[in-house]
């Protein structure tokens, strides 16, 4: 099966005919007032998937998070969380109602411990510190050993991972992640995939942004190539590591890569 050109976005088509967790409906965002980055893209998410968005540089990927998130004008268009229409919601809102988003830079306060990061992550809701700290110790034990340790003295994989604990301390039902494997080496790369995938085996909804289209199709469930601002392909990830003119125009040299990781039976 080829890759669509055309995905629809309402609720209870998708998967299983299922209520989506998240929508993005034609959404038309930018940075600066008549400059659109998003030039009517959608995106829907229902619950338990793990969502890839992938495409060249500047097609938008990491905008659209942020207009999912609230943190670039939406022009046009909207965002659905459930049944609630969240357009140009407040983070701090978004949060409070199951939002969790964990950018590629600047995403820990290096100065703080581990633990008092991941207690800054559930400041709204003091009283349940100590269940989520046991949640979180249990979901990343390597965090548990050095809680006690200042975040500017991690390594970029151990930044990352305590930037997702710290977005899961709220207890979202989606996860926004852009770029999590963005400047480690092959092997955290791996690592972190695989502690994406186990975050999403615990319920949790994830729309990954991600370079590594390769791996990135390899493990999500459904993907989006974006280009220029639009989703140009959606469909499973082996439909679209599949699709000649996905290859041709995004995969490039992946090709061969990708036909490997998933053998015809």
């Amino acid at each position: 099966m080829s890759a669509q050109t055309q995905t629809s976005t309402q609720s209870g088509t998708g998967p299983g005919a299922r209520d989506a967790v998240i929508e993005a409906r034609d959404v038309v965002a930018g940075y600066l007032p008549g400059v659109n980055i998003l030039n009517g893209c959608s995106l829907v998410a229902y619950p338990g998937e793990m969502i890839g968005i992938i495409g060249p540089n500047g097609a938008g990927k990491s905008t659209l998070l942020k207009a999912i998130f609230g943190l670039v004008k939406v022009h046009s268009g909207s965002v659905v969380l459930g049944d609630r229409d969240i357009t140009n919601a407040k983070t701090n809102r978004l949060v409070e109602m199951g939002v969790g988003f964990v950018p590629q830079t600047n995403n820990v306060f290096p100065t703080l411990t581990i633990e008092e990061n991941l207690r800054m992550g559930l400041f709204m809701r003091p009283k349940k510190v100590g269940e989520r700290l046991a949640a979180m110790w249990d979901l990343f034990p390597v965090l548990h050993d050095r809680r006690n340790q200042r975040a500017g003295a991690l390594s970029g994989g151990e930044r990352q991972s305590l930037a997702m604990a710290r977005a899961l301390m709220m207890e979202p039902s989606v996860l926004l992640l852009d770029e999590p494997s963005a400047g480690l080496s092959p092997v955290r790369q791996d690592e972190t995939f695989i502690r994406t995938r186990r975050i999403n085996k615990t319920g949790v909804c994830v729309v990954m942004v991600e370079q590594n289209a390769r791996r990135c199709l390899q493990i999500c469930d459904r993907g989006y190539v974006l280009d220029q601002g639009r989703d140009a392909y959606t469909g499973t990830g082996r439909e679209l590591a599949d699709d000649p003119k996905v290859i041709e125009l995004y995969l490039g040299t992946l090709a061969k890569d990708v036909e490997s990781e998933h053998p015809q039976h």
